[in-house]
């Protein structure tokens, strides 16, 4: 369960049963994930493989430049009500702008609307707070309500459950997508359960998630009796080297990411639905992975510096080996090395949640989101270029390139020498 048995604020105000819409609202996003994958396949389907990558890929990166550019106002205005005490404003209203949004794409594939009106989707997500809103304050209630010790477990434990809904989600998607009739289009019913799963959210943040204010007001007092752990110049030092690391991992990360969506749908591969959906699952099964390493490594007294650089490492070589994937098995077993990939950004947050007042996680937590947003929308457009540019020669080359700049964050700027080494080393494994 999500909730600390210690903590009597907590289980009187049922912040305990946040759990059910964290996995509902992924499965939700699952099923989106996969019907817009293939709605802009089928739209920009081209006989030209190149052409088509293209149209796919130009798509993605204005879609996804405005879908991290929109929240950034609203999800700070979001957070700053959220740690006043009133801790379902940043989750229900996000919330809001997913079944609006989500609603949009069942209106597309149903009415058939240029693919070009999908653009709004990331408008009204945006506007409405976005993720960055929503997990942000997610994250909020999971932090207030646990010890430092154990802080790692439990936004870890929040994130298991995250992944096992995207697990279950992914693998039902695909074959949910290709279900149809005459009268009902290709992705329609994949499309309309999404956004009943958000409407079901939507109501349960609303009416059943219930926080008692004034006993929040009070735990949040507390804290701030206390205040930041140490009052410390070096304290701020370790938050901005906290937000620095976090930025630059995601900048590897989500850049290979993305352009893995438009990989996967092109020759060698040429994925259909069915197979999109079970490569999602492979990535939401990270969760739970790195949640069985996080406990692990946490019983062996591993320290949460070492297991951030455990999880970057992990993350460097699956993607490395991603660029030489020319099948479907390959595929998932590139995905079978980046095993502990998802360690490092929940137990950054960990740390970061050590370093401020409770009634700043909310803050904290939706800047942290939004850094990553603003410094994508500069690498989002450079990684597709990449893409573009090498379509002809060596499509895998931008996961080589995020892969090289993942060993260098992990093992520091200073030893940029061993990471070369250790880069090294894994040309010498794909060779032989």
């Amino acid at each position: 369960s999500l909730y600390c048995s210690l903590c009597p604020y907590c289980l009187k105000s049922k912040v305990n049963y946040i759990a059910p819409l964290v996995f509902c609202a992924q499965v939700a996003s699952s099923f989106f994930d996969t019907a817009l994958q293939m709605v802009v396949k089928e739209r920009c389907a081209n006989p030209d493989r190149d052409t088509e990558q293209k149209a796919i890929t130009n798509f993605n990166m204005t879609f996804n430049m405005v879908f991290k550019f929109m929240p950034i106002v609203p999800a700070i205005i979001l957070a700053k009500v959220g740690d006043r005490g009133y801790r379902k404003v940043p989750i229900v209203v996000p919330l809001v702008g997913y079944f609006l949004s989500r609603g949009l794409l069942l209106l597309d594939i149903v009415l058939e609307w240029p693919l070009q009106v999908l653009y709004a989707v990331p408008v009204i997500h945006g506007l409405c707070g976005g993720f960055a809103s929503y997990w942000a304050g997610v994250m909020a209630l999971v932090s207030v309500c646990s010890g430092e010790e154990e802080r790692s477990v439990r936004i870890m434990r929040t994130e298991l459950v995250y992944g096992i809904a995207g697990f279950i989600g992914s693998l039902a998607s695909g074959h949910l997508f290709n279900l149809y009739t005459v009268d009902i289009k290709q992705g329609a019913i994949l499309s309309s359960f999404s956004v009943l799963l958000y409407f079901l959210c939507l109501l349960y943040a609303a009416f059943f998630l219930q926080v008692d204010f004034s006993e929040f007001g009070e735990r949040q007092e507390r804290r701030e009796s206390v205040g930041i752990i140490n009052h410390e110049a070096r304290d701020k030092i370790n938050i901005a080297l906290l937000f620095v690391s976090g930025i630059l991992y995601d900048i590897a990360v989500a850049g290979g990411m993305e352009m893995l969506a438009a990989y996967v749908l092109k020759d060698p591969l040429n994925w259909g639905a069915t197979e999109v959906g079970y490569g999602n699952a492979a990535g939401s099964l990270l969760f739970i992975t790195s949640f069985i390493a996080v406990k692990m490594f946490t019983r062996c007294s591993v320290r949460d510096e070492s297991m951030v650089m455990i999880g970057m490492v992990s993350f460097a070589a699956g993607i490395y080996f991603m660029a030489f994937v020319t099948t479907t098995p390959m595929y998932f077993l590139a995905r079978s090395i980046t095993l502990f990939a998802l360690i490092p950004m929940p137990t950054i947050r960990s740390l970061l949640s050590k370093q401020v007042k409770g009634t700043s996680y909310g803050i904290t937590f939706v800047m942290l989101q939004l850094s990553f947003k603003l410094a994508s929308l500069v690498t989002t457009p450079i990684y597709t270029v990449i893409y573009q540019k090498t379509l002809d020669t060596f499509p895998g080359f931008v996961f080589i390139l995020s892969s090289i700049f993942t060993i260098i964050l992990s093992t520091g700027i200073d030893n940029v020498q061993d990471a070369l080494w250790l880069y090294f080393a894994l040309l010498v494994m794909q060779s032989v």
